[in-house]
């Protein structure tokens, strides 16, 4: 009798424990800050932007992200599966048409051509897209996987890193402090 009492306790501290342990986990999950609209760290920071070139995906015009000196681009690495692009989709557009200084340029991520550029028409994304097919531009940027973006400054140094959804506003400030700082 008392070894059963025994494992009926052992049994019964096992199971607070690992519901403590689940409450614990569950608290820290709930509690911690968002992905969403994250900068991240990258060695690429007050560095150049990699080149750009090619041609782009929704018009079949040649592309090169050096057109775009003089201006604060959001280059977004992107693809039509991603539900997280979807949804960041509208604040792109929105910040691409508040300002003749702003410009987005999308690279393809594991993404074909057809749906994506079906993508961007489907949701008001005017800009040029890039298909990055073998991959070397994510991997010359540094990219994990979509949506991840990278905000140059007109010079063409990269400013900041966005992993997930960036938001219209959240650019919108990182741009003020760069031109009141003079980047």
């Amino acid at each position: 009798m008392s070894g059963r009492r025994r494992s009926r306790r052992t049994a019964l501290y096992c199971a607070i424990a690992i519901g403590v342990l689940m409450a614990a986990f569950t608290g820290v999950l709930a509690t911690r800050k968002s992905a969403a609209d994250q900068q991240a760290r990258s060695p690429l920071l007050g560095q150049p932007a990699p080149p750009i070139v090619g041609n782009s995906i929704t018009t079949g015009a040649p592309f090169n992200l050096s057109s775009l000196h003089g201006h604060y681009v959001l280059v977004n690495f992107f693809a039509s599966w991603c539900v997280p692009c979807q949804q960041e989709q509208p604040q792109l557009v929105k910040w691409d048409n508040e300002s003749s200084t702003h410009a987005v340029v999308g690279v393809l991520f594991s993404d074909t051509p057809g749906p994506a550029s079906a993508f961007l028409k489907s949701n008001a994304g005017t800009w040029p897209a890039i298909n990055d097919a073998s991959g070397q531009l994510a991997l010359s940027y540094g990219v994990r996987g979509p949506p991840e973006s990278y905000l140059v400054n007109p010079n063409g140094i990269v400013l900041a890193k966005f992993i997930g959804e960036v938001t219209a506003s959240r650019l919108d400030q990182l741009v003020s402090l760069a031109q009141s700082a003079g980047s």
